[in-house]
Parts: C-alpha cells; sequence; structure tokens
C-alpha cells in the first residue's frame, strides 16, 4: 500500500497579522504545526517567508521545500517547550568547542587552525568577556568556569525562534562561538562555516576529495546559511 501523502487544497496562502505576531491562512483558514499549534511567528517577513513557500506548493505538499515553515514549527512546537533544556545543552558545547582543540602536528595544520580560529576566541573575549582557551590534542580539558557561565546565559537569554537557529548554527559547525559569530554578523555566515571546515578541508588536500563527505558537507553548509537566514527574518 503506498504512503498517503497530504496534497495542496487551497487557492492563496496570505499574511495575517495574529496576537504576539503573524501569521498564515489558506483561504482564510490558519495554518498549524505539526503539534496542532497556531503557526504564530514574531515578524510580517517571516510569515511571508512561509506564505511564499505554501504558495510555490504543488500537487503533494513537500515539506523539504519549505524550510522556513519546517524552522518555524521547530521553534513552537520543539524549542518553546523545552528552553531550558535546548538553550543549556548548546551551552555545553562551549565547554568543548571545536575552536579550542588543536592538532599537535603538523605545524601546517597548528599554523592554519591558529590563524581560522584565534580571531573568533579574541572576538569572544573582547565582545563577551568569555575567553576559552585552546589546547593540544583531542582530551577534554574544563574551560574557565567564569567563561562558561557568560556563554551559558547568552544562551538562555534567547527567544525560542533565535534558540532554533541556534541551534542548527552551532550543532552543525561544532562550535559554540562560531554560532555566536554569525548571530552577531561577525564575519560572513559562508566564511563563518568555511572556518569550522579547517580539519575537513586540510584532509581533502592531503588525501583528496571524497565525494560522499562533499555532498553532505554541501547538505550541512545550505543548513547553517539557512539557520542564518531564519534568524535575519525573525528580526526583520
Amino acid at each position: 500500500m503506498s504512503e498517503w501523502k497530504a496534497k495542496r487544497f487551497w487557492k492563496e496562502a496570505r499574511v495575517v497579522e495574529a496576537e504576539q505576531g503573524f501569521s498564515v491562512e489558506l483561504d482564510g483558514r490558519g495554518v498549524k504545526t505539526p503539534a496542532k499549534r497556531a503557526l504564530v511567528v514574531p515578524t510580517q517577513a517571516m510569515a511571508q517567508a512561509i506564505a511564499a513557500e505554501w504558495d510555490a506548493q504543488e500537487g503533494e505538499i513537500n515539506p523539504n521545500q519549505m524550510p522556513v515553515t519546517r524552522s518555524a514549527n521547530a521553534a513552537i512546537d520543539k524549542v518553546a517547550i523545552q528552553h531550558a533544556e535546548v538553550a543549556q545543552m548548546l551551552a555545553d558545547y562551549a565547554d568543548s568547542d571545536l575552536l579550542c582543540y588543536r592538532a599537535e602536528s603538523p605545524v601546517e595544520l597548528v599554523a592554519r587552525q591558529a590563524e581560522a580560529w584565534d580571531p573568533l576566541l579574541d572576538w569572544a573575549d573582547e565582545t563577551l568577556g568569555a575567553r576559552l582557551t585552546p589546547v593540544a590534542g583531542v582530551m577534554h580539558q574544563p574551560q574557565s568556569p567564569k567563561a562558561l557561565d557568560i556563554m551559558a546565559k547568552q544562551a538562555h537569554g534567547m527567544d525560542n525562534f533565535t534558540l532554533t537557529a541556534f541551534h542548527d548554527l552551532v550543532s552543525l559547525s561544532g562550535s559554540f562561538i562560531i554560532g555566536l559569530a554569525a548571530l552577531h554578523d561577525m564575519q560572513e555566515t559562508r566564511d563563518l562555516w568555511l572556518l569550522s571546515r579547517v580539519d575537513e578541508q586540510w584532509q581533502e588536500e592531503l588525501w583528496g576529495p571524497d565525494e560522499e563527505a562533499r555532498a553532505l558537507a554541501a547538505r550541512k553548509e545550505n543548513e547553517f546559511l539557512h539557520a542564518k537566514t531564519f534568524h535575519n527574518l525573525a528580526r526583520l
């Protein structure tokens, strides 16, 4: 038996004002999240992006073509319900941040990591007063409790939509600081993504490209860029 798939049943998707934000209606019927909650987003720009995704659907509805809708659903159905847990999970990344674990050799890779990552550690120190210390090797070494407390307060202070974007920025890059730098427009988003790929780029130069790994990296890059776009939409 073939799996049933939802099909387009509406003629028009439009943005309407709602309590605490904006929502999208399909022929006058409000869009719901998968958990049957009202899909209400903080800005008109985000609602317009969601409406455009629904309007672009033809025939069977394809959620994979609706990234803003999916992120908004996550913010409402998941992050809003367990905000503290998500924030702390992301804060924990700071204690084992990608930027802090450096190669012991060869000297060329050591230098490349320092050139790419030290400015980000300096930025976090100068901007937040939170200094994370790099170490050689892969064994975990705890960071300063003061720095970790500052990082945790950053995550816990985010609204649901910002935290949703931040979740993907951090989990995809492996770095709390890179995720925070993306939110603060410290560098271009794609440049920050490339900074998270220093080790992988080194391996590719050494051993040659792996097409499967490249395809996976491209998918993750698109998701990273989308997370920043989603954050921007929540601010417009």
